[in-house]
């Protein structure tokens, strides 16, 4: 009797893509420790990573965690249906995350035909660019947001910015000062009279005169 084996079947992979997003102040070596977990985790469950790619540190649309900023990381992989909730699992473990999220790019694709290019998933260092900061502080200066610096000082000078308690001062100084003035102002009228305010100097009569004289012989 002959016996007939089946032949294997032939396992499709599908590929995706997750982001995910690391605190702003983490540093390379915890970074790094994120992204071996889930390089890991691909290789142990027979996928394929093919993309690797460091987006650098960037402002979120919304706060996350009472983070305004987060080191996004892009990765790009084929694999199994079970592959993906096992990463995101792993992603969701790690206290170094914040948020992450997988999209689904293609469908039946075969493992064997996947290429890879290991320039294309080494791990990159990037350091935030003060460029961005220029122009977000400029964003904020045209919105009335942030000082302008004085004519004459250089752009990244920082001007001195009048407080609250320091314009309630002047403004509270000024009243005081034109006051002041208008004050010294009456006196210094008050002493100069004019002429037809002036008192008319006494008259002496003839007969007041002759009197006089009398009085004296």
């Amino acid at each position: 009797m002959t016996t007939t084996t089946a032949a294997p079947v032939k396992r499709w992979a599908r590929e995706y893509e997750t982001i995910y997003i690391l605190r702003p102040n983490v540093d390379n070596d915890g970074a790094e420790k994120v992204i071996d977990r889930a390089k890991d985790v691909i290789a142990r469950l027979d996928g394929t990573l093919t993309k690797l790619d460091n987006w650098g540190k960037r402002k979120l649309a919304y706060p996350i965690q009472k983070n305004n900023r987060g080191i996004f990381v892009y990765l790009k992989y084929v694999g199994f249906n079970d592959l993906v909730p096992e990463l995101e699992r792993n992603l969701r473990l790690l206290d170094d995350v914040v948020r992450f999220q997988t999209v689904l790019l293609a469908e039946d694709i075969d493992p064997a035909s996947v290429a890879v290019d290991p320039e294309e998933v080494q791990y990159l260092h990037v350091e935030e660019e003060d460029v961005t900061e220029d122009a977000e502080l400029e964003r904020a200066r045209s919105l009335g947001m942030a000082p302008r610096a004085p004519r004459g000082m250089p752009s990244d000078a920082t001007p001195e910015v009048e407080g609250p308690s320091d314009k309630a001062a002047s403004e509270s100084a000024e009243p005081t000062a034109a006051s002041a003035a208008e004050g010294a102002e009456a006196p210094a009228a008050a002493e100069a009279p004019t002429a037809a305010e002036a008192p008319a100097p006494e008259q002496t009569t003839e007969a007041e005169s002759a009197d006089t004289k009398r009085e004296e012989g």
